[in-house]
């Protein structure tokens, strides 16, 4: 499909380029005191562990200063030029680019750096050679062929332009991209008829929309408000369906849909350095996924040169920082978002959320509260409060969150299933079992498909011994729905566990744990499972994996016990029971006396 190809491309860059030394995991804590190194040896490493941990000011301090002592290394300009695109020194990274310009394994980087420095100077006629690479994988032959015909189109060469695009041949998500900006460049140069007929092509090419869902969104923004402009309000309402269909909160094009007849702004690409921005940003957007943030932050942090202004990148880039743990990072990159921007608030609520991340839970919440109260009607709103509310265990304010939620949304709206969902966790953490059961079942009739709530309610079912072949069964249907999730995995584990299939439970929760190796309560699941199938050397193995991982829910005391027990020849007393009839009793008891309310209540 087109989307595996397209991140099979990009596993090709990133194979072929080596440009970056894999990062672990940020760390944002870490400081690196920013002192010249006494030797070649300790600046290089300081360097190395500044980009470790994504701290790209560090890392271009000591590259810099490892140049000193060796200039002509390739290897440092290479990670000095990144590290510089990286921190927004784009001008400083010019001199390394034009350095590097012939080196085959960075001139990816250089070329492009040259190509869009020679556009935005207006020299269209150098631009286009510089944009010429020796190797290029199928994403950078897209991204420089329509940069080369966004120069063509500054020298004022139309149909070059629109020649260099179609003659673009890659894979069916080339498509996308092609018809996009054919569009635009025939836009730019007044040729309206064939402009409208590609933005048409671009909106119906399904399969490019799904390799690239924010492209796909960006052509129905500037396809609707070109019909509008012609008088089409008509065909430009049904435009901007078309792209809710896909992406049904998508800001821009909510905040469209209701000044499309009022002659609206929308995204603005009418010169080459435009052009440029947009599909670097286009092709940064359309990679920005697990693993591939390296080369998206890159070509971000490109876009941003050649469009500083456009909210969008501002936006994916703090996606980004988040995803790194540069929590800090992130929140100033949605405070850059400007307040005439569709985006605002949803970079309002990010940084909100981004708080809570850092522990500033009442900075969030009065941010978040704020937000709520300015927007009663933004579901968005109530979700990231009550998300960081039930982070901080407070769950009785979650639930108030939610019913005010639902009080001023129209609770039976498919759209805000998730509000059921999180209203019955949080019910159901209270101890309100009836309330959490009667609000899970609510949400799976607004949505029927959702994993995490068959998996939340019959996990539930089967923990509190009552309808048990329902509630494996809805977590059997769970993992058929996302069998890569180890979460999910662990609850058919620990469900055939607590119903006494001890050999299914360690099949499945050693998938679990294959799924997610350092997660404690998973870990702990298959130690006593191990121990009910006579494996009990493996158990005792598990169980002191357990001691060195984090899991809130684990009671390490326990764990310590049953590694004793284990030790003094029998730890069964400690290891998990198959059924708990205690809390079976209080869940089956509950539910009579809801029911049977309920049926006073009905006049039964």
């Amino acid at each position: 499909m087109a989307q595996f190809s397209m991140r099979s491309s990009l596993a090709a860059s990133l194979l072929s380029a080596t440009l970056l030394v894999s990062p672990a995991h940020a760390q944002e804590n870490l400081e690196l005191e920013l002192k010249s190194a006494s030797t070649f040896a300790g600046a290089f490493l300081a360097g190395g562990a500044a980009l470790q941990n994504y701290d790209f000011d560090a890392a271009a301090f000591y590259y810099a200063d490892a140049l000193n002592y060796d200039p002509e290394n390739v290897d440092l300009q290479r990670e000095l030029m990144i590290a510089l695109i990286n921190t927004g020194k784009f001008d400083q990274a010019i001199p390394l680019a034009e350095k590097l310009k012939d080196q085959i394994e960075v001139e990816r980087i250089a070329r492009l750096v040259l190509g869009i420095q020679a556009i935005r100077d207006g020299r269209y006629t150098d631009a286009q050679p510089m944009l010429i690479l020796k190797q290029a994988n199928d994403i950078e032959r897209l991204m420089t062929g329509i940069m080369s015909a966004w120069a063509s189109q500054g020298s004022g060469n139309t149909d070059a332009a629109l020649k260099t695009v179609d003659g673009l041949a890659g894979p069916d998500w080339f498509d996308i991209f092609k018809a996009y900006h054919g569009a635009l460049i025939a836009n730019a140069a007044g040729r309206d008829d064939d402009a409208m007929k590609r933005f048409e092509e671009a909106m119906n090419d399904a399969t490019g929309g799904s390799a690239s869902p924010l492209t796909y969104l960006r052509i129905a923004q500037v396809y609707a408000v070109k019909q509008a402009s012609k008088g089409n309000i008509d065909g430009a309402r049904a435009t901007i369906e078309r792209g809710l269909a896909i992406a049904p909160n998508n800001p821009p094009l909510l905040q469209l849909k209701d000044t499309i007849a009022d002659n609206p702004k929308t995204i603005s690409v009418a010169t080459p350095i435009d052009g440029v921005g947009e599909v670097l940003l286009n092709l940064g957007s359309a990679i920005n996924r697990e693993g591939a943030e390296t080369f998206a932050t890159i070509y971000l942090e490109l876009a941003r040169v050649a469009t500083p202004n456009e909210p969008q990148i501002f936006f994916e880039l703090g996606d980004i920082a988040e995803r790194l743990s540069l929590t800090e990072k992130a929140i100033a990159l949605y405070a850059a978002v400007p307040e005439n921007s569709a985006l605002f608030r949803p970079a309002s609520l990010q940084q909100g959320l981004a708080l809570s991340m850092l522990k500033r839970n009442d900075e969030a919440i009065s941010k978040l509260q704020a937000l709520v109260k300015e927007n009663p009607l933004d579901y968005a709103g109530y979700m990231a409060l009550g998300g960081v509310l039930s982070t901080e265990k407070k769950y009785d304010e979650a639930i108030e969150v939610y019913q005010q939620a639902l009080t001023n949304l129209d609770a039976d709206d498919p759209r805000f299933w998730a509000l059921h969902y999180r209203l019955g966790i949080s019910y159901e953490r209270t101890k309100q079992w009836p309330e959490a059961e009667k609000t899970f079942l609510h949400a799976l009739e607004l949505a029927p498909n959702q994993a995490d709530v068959l998996n939340y309610l019959g996990y539930s079912w089967v923990d509190m011994n009552i309808k048990l072949d329902e509630g494996l069964e809805m977590i059997q249907k769970a993992v058929e729905m996302r069998p890569r999730d180890g979460y999910i995995t662990d609850s058919l584990g620990w469900a055939y566990y607590r119903l006494g299939d001890f050999e299914k439970a360690v099949e499945a929760l050693e998938r679990a744990t294959d799924l997610r190796s350092r997660d404690a309560t998973i870990n702990d699941h298959l130690g006593d499972a191990y121990w009910r199938v006579g494996r009990k050397l493996e158990a005792v193995y598990q169980w002191s994996q357990v001691l060195s991982m984090d899991g809130e829910d684990i009671d390490q005391k326990r764990v310590i016990e049953k590694i004793n027990a284990a030790h003094q020849g029998d730890a069964s007393k400690f290891v998990a029971e198959s059924i708990d009839d205690s809390l079976a009793k209080d869940a089956e008891a509950a539910t009579d006396n809801k029911n049977g309310a309920s049926s006073a209540t009905d006049g039964g």
